[in-house]
């Protein structure tokens, strides 16, 4: 009878796990959802402006679900696109990311590059993120340039290790960006510096939310600093959340608008809209793009 009763729970666990399984991969990773975040960060009396943030695509050339649902979001009528990287996951990945971008390219944009615009996945265990002093291995070469190119064709500033100020809704952005930190890509020292007096509004731009980076632009006063990287966790536990970020940055800010410690800077870090192609499941933690709505302080 007790041999029995083990068959039977063990049935009914695998069941649930296969359940659980299928669902991540099939429905909940494919449940694109648009995030909206008042930030209070602007002069008194200054009108809203709109930032439409994206990150993590990670790109793969049939993904046409994905690719409609963010050509859409210029319904959301943004005054500024920032774009966090992991554009592409594959080494013809190009188009379909343009397709995706192509009605926001005429909205005035900035973007910086993840470790996955410049090498493509290779296969690699899930529980290997749990793991802090993994071994970074990297696929073929992915046609960086010629997104590089594609963007900056279109009038987008490229933030890999720059600093420049652009106008964006009526006002001036003063906007600093790394290179990737996760393949040690940064160099915020070449960009450092206090911000303009003379701009409206100061941002911070990098992929990984790495915490030397974070520091050292909101000491020199940026309001608003943005990130993807973390997938927010990508697979959670309910009532718990993420189990790792894949950087230093704490657990609890994986995802989602936060005061960063020890500053008056807000950051933001998007769960963002892909996955790693070896690894296509999200469990409580749906893909998203964040529209930021800045507001006075």
């Amino acid at each position: 009878m007790r041999k029995r009763s083990l068959i039977s729970a063990a049935a009914t666990l695998t069941a649930l796990g296969g359940a659980t399984l299928a669902y991540a991969s099939l429905i909940e990773r494919n449940m694109f959802t648009l995030r909206r975040f008042d930030v209070p960060v602007l002069e008194p009396d200054a009108e809203p402006l709109r930032i439409l943030h994206l990150t993590d695509l990670h790109m793969m050339p049939d993904q046409r679900r994905k690719q409609e649902w963010v050509a859409s979001l210029g319904g959301a009528d943004p005054d500024l696109v920032v774009v966090t990287g992991d554009n592409m996951a594959d080494a013809g990945a190009v188009p379909g990311v343009l397709r995706a971008l192509d009605p926001l390219l005429s909205v005035p944009g900035a973007f910086v590059f993840g470790s996955n615009d410049y090498r493509g996945p290779v296969w690699k265990s899930p529980l290997g993120y749990l793991m802090p002093d993994r071994e970074y291995v990297q696929g073929v070469d992915l046609p960086t340039e010629d997104l590089r190119a594609a963007l900056v064709d279109a009038g987008w500033a490229d933030l890999n290790n720059a600093r420049t100020t652009i106008k964006a809704g009526g006002r001036s952005i003063e906007l600093a960006g790394v290179d990737d930190p996760h393949i040690e890509r940064d160099d915020y020292p070449s960009v450092a510096g206090p911000i303009s007096a003379g701009a409206d509004l100061h941002l911070g731009v990098t992929h990984t939310p790495a915490s030397w980076v974070l520091d050292a632009m909101a000491a020199d006063g940026f309001a608003l600093l943005l990130a993807g990287h973390t997938h927010g966790g990508q697979v959670c536990v309910p009532g718990f959340g993420a189990l790792t970020t894949n950087c230093d940055l704490p657990t609890s800010m994986a995802k989602g608008l936060h005061r960063w410690p020890g500053s008056d800077a807000w950051l933001h870090v998007s769960a963002g809209l892909g996955t790693h192609p070896t690894a296509p499941i999200r469990f409580a933690c749906r893909p998203e793009a964040s529209l930021l709505t800045l507001i006075p302080r």
